[in-house]
């Protein structure tokens, strides 16, 4: 229905396109040019903030009618959490982890006086629990809850340890110096998306009585024809079966209901003791993998100024999406929003800078708590963390 659909816009889009595409005859030199100088009203960006152990800047860019992306950076004396939240079907889900994942980590690694990683997997757990609470709550009177999720990207540094976790197709990548000082990206999250073939094969060795569970479907493997994603906080009308649709809903209605969940909330986590050659992570949503590969990613983070550095990322990646429409970027922020969704998603990026000197000293921060592109700043709880060994 969708892809449908996007042809038919795509088709409407190409005089526009060509007419944004002769507005400007000017070359792309603004690349290079200062962020802050480049105006584009759905563009929010935040630079640069201290954390405990370096700079993080931050940028989130709005392409649907309503932004499905919701995001989080919490600094503390010893610690810095970020959060990339990518929704699909609506916001409510990326929300809801917005406003609870966080919690639910420090009430855990207090009860346990540490952080680990079965402290972040607990944390996960526990919001994907209360989300499909809501979810069961709220089916009633709209049941197209039942088909809002969320991807879910989370770092966490403490005490020179870096903790990712993920659900979904977000990306966590780390920009390494080499002993030629050349920068190397690394690849630190695995990708939950039915287009992986490992992830196929993952499915069909746990359905093997499905033969349905992947298919092709408008060139894109999805599962049951549906979703691209096989891990996810919310979508519960593939998890649960009270929450199956019936055929007035032909987008989510699956011919046969589901006897065990098809998609799951368990993440893929790891841990890493930071390294002196370790330089930055950047933290983002698929929206900006879709336009730039890692490796691409960690050299304009290395060659350019930290200032703006989240901003100009997002600048490459929309640069790209609009090169690929035959357009310019100056031309594609004329675009409003809705039908930017059509050019490009949204976009989240996280760039956290490590300064190795400050790892495991006593570095006085902000204790803040920065909510993406609504601009919302308070107080972190990560203040509770200077009571733990």
């Amino acid at each position: 229905m969708f892809s449908w659909l996007a042809r038919i816009v795509s088709a409407c889009l190409r005089p526009v396109v060509r007419r944004y595409a002769r507005m400007n005859k000017d070359d792309d030199r603004d690349l290079d040019d200062d962020p802050s100088s480049l105006h584009d009203s759905l563009l929010w960006c935040r630079d640069l903030e201290k954390h405990s152990c370096g700079e993080f800047s931050f940028a989130v860019v709005q392409a649907n009618e309503v932004i499905e992306d919701h995001s989080q950076v919490e600094t503390g004396p010893d610690a810095v959490f970020v959060g990339v939240y990518d929704g699909h079907g609506g916001p409510e889900a990326s929300k809801f982890i917005n406003e609870h994942l966080f919690r639910h980590l420090i009430t855990i690694a207090q009860e346990n006086g540490s952080i680990s990683e079965d402290i972040i997997r607990g944390a996960v757990s526990a919001t994907e629990d209360g989300f499909l609470t809501l979810v069961r709550r709220s089916y009633g009177i709209k049941p197209l809850i039942a088909a809002m999720g969320s991807c879910c990207l989370v770092g966490v540094i403490w005490k020179g340890t870096l903790y990712t976790a993920n659900l979904g197709d977000s990306r966590a990548v780390i920009g390494s110096v080499t002993r030629s000082n050349k920068i190397v990206a690394e690849q630190l999250t695995r990708e939950h998306n039915a287009s992986k073939e490992e992830v196929r094969r993952e499915l069909r060795s746990l359905h093997p009585e499905d033969s349905q569970i992947v298919v092709m479907k408008h060139g894109t493997w999805r599962i049951k024809g549906i979703i691209q994603v096989s891990r996810s906080i919310g979508d519960a009308y593939l998890k649960r079966p009270e929450f199956s649709f019936d055929p007035s809903f032909p987008r989510f209605h699956l011919p046969d209901p589901i006897r065990r969940p098809v998609l799951t909330a368990e993440p893929s986590v790891c841990s890493r003791v930071l390294q002196p050659n370790d330089k930055f992570l950047i933290f983002a949503s698929d929206g900006l993998w879709e336009h730039l590969t890692n490796q691409e990613a960690v050299e304009i983070v290395h060659k350019s100024p930290r200032p703006g550095i989240a901003r100009r990322l997002l600048k490459a990646a929309l640069t790209e999406a609009a090169r690929k429409r035959e357009m310019r970027y100056k031309d594609l922020q004329k675009v409003e929003k809705g039908v930017r969704r059509f050019f490009h998603d949204d976009i989240t990026v996280v760039v956290i800078f490590i300064d190795h000197e400050l790892v495991g000293k006593n570095v006085t921060v902000p204790e803040l708590s920065i909510k993406g592109f609504m601009d919302s700043v308070g107080p972190s709880n990560f203040r509770s963390f200077q009571h733990m060994p």
